[in-house]
């Protein structure tokens, strides 16, 4: 009788691992600041992939976005990530200036997104309305290291300004800008979110803001990924106009020690849940599944390249 029990148990071992393995699968995504646009996103994901896949748990983090998140892919301790264009150009290059000692060589992109916008916004007791009018003022640039930061840093230069010409360099999270400048601490904001970002829309309902303006002729100083767009007139309370600014398109990205397959379900689900991403957030109506598979710095997963191989977008 002890050694069926024996037998019986060796078998259990040899069959365990596998099952066990599917049952464990995991998905931790990696978002951004909670008041951002990455966070709701990634929740929405978060639950899409937890619905959908078979004996997938996910958990969905907040971090400090761009930087923070292709560092956490690299080291294995995410399936996907948001990322701002520019950095993860950074990473694969192993630009140590932008927050990466070596090249992130693991990265693999799921797909392009929506893009980021660069919204410069300032109290109008500040004066500021020009990008020229930011010397000698206090602004916060984001999170060191970040997406925003390193967006902040190519505006500016672009502009002719460095850090040294403003009053105050801040480094905050989107949400903790803000309430400086409701305390009148702060003059000035760059935040790179999707339009309608809620930490920008909560200022503009409680104060008289300006948003600044970004000309084309600074944008093109800049070059790619970074183009020229508007933000809409009435984005924000008291925005009456259509504001020139930057844009950088946002991508999803996972990891090299992600399975083909389970990269495929990954992709598969985003672009056939946009509904779903859309009401999560006003930037889910920016994602489309014509522009998923381009311009990309770094290579697709090859679970990615299957689906859009199926849909016709790569041949």
């Amino acid at each position: 009788m002890n050694s069926k029990l024996f037998a019986a148990a060796i078998v259990s071992a040899a069959v365990l691992p596998a099952s066990a393995a599917q049952a464990q699968s995991f998905i931790n995504v990696l978002t951004g600041g909670t008041s951002g646009v990455y966070y709701p996103l990634g929740v929405a994901i978060g639950k899409i992939y937890s619905d959908k896949i078979p004996s997938v748990k996910t958990q969905v983090q907040a971090t400090k976005a761009s930087v923070e998140n292709l560092v956490l892919l690299q080291q294995g301790r995410g399936e996907l990530a948001f990322t701002l264009g520019d950095s993860l150009k950074a990473a694969w290059e192993g630009d140590e200036e932008a927050g990466f000692k070596a090249k992130l060589n693991k990265l693999r992109t799921i797909g392009a997104i929506y893009p980021n916008y660069i919204q410069i916004v300032a109290t109008a007791e500040s004066g500021i309305k020009t990008l020229a009018d930011l010397k000698g003022k206090s602004l916060s640039v984001g999170a060191p290291k970040s997406g925003t930061e390193l967006n902040s840093r190519a505006i500016l230069g672009a502009a002719g300004l460095s850090y040294k010409d403003l009053g105050k360099v801040e480094y905050l999270p989107f949400a903790e800008s803000v309430d400086l400048m409701k305390n009148r601490q702060l003059n000035a904001t760059l935040q790179s979110a999707g339009l309608g970002v809620a930490s920008l829309k909560d200022l503009s309902t409680s104060s008289e803001i300006s948003v600044v303006s970004v000309p084309k002729e600074v944008v093109d100083k800049i070059g790619p990924p970074f183009v020229s767009v508007n933000i809409p007139a009435n984005t924000y309370t008291g925005q009456d106009k259509d504001v020139p600014t930057a844009a950088v398109v946002n991508y999803l990205v996972t990891s090299s020690a992600v399975s083909d397959d389970l990269a495929y379900q990954m992709t598969k689900l985003i672009f056939e849940s946009l509904p779903e991403l859309a009401n999560s957030h006003v930037a889910g109506k920016e994602i489309k599944l014509e522009t998923a598979a381009t311009g990309s710095p770094v290579p697709l997963h090859p679970g990615a390249i299957r689906y859009y191989k199926e849909k016709g977008l790569i041949k």
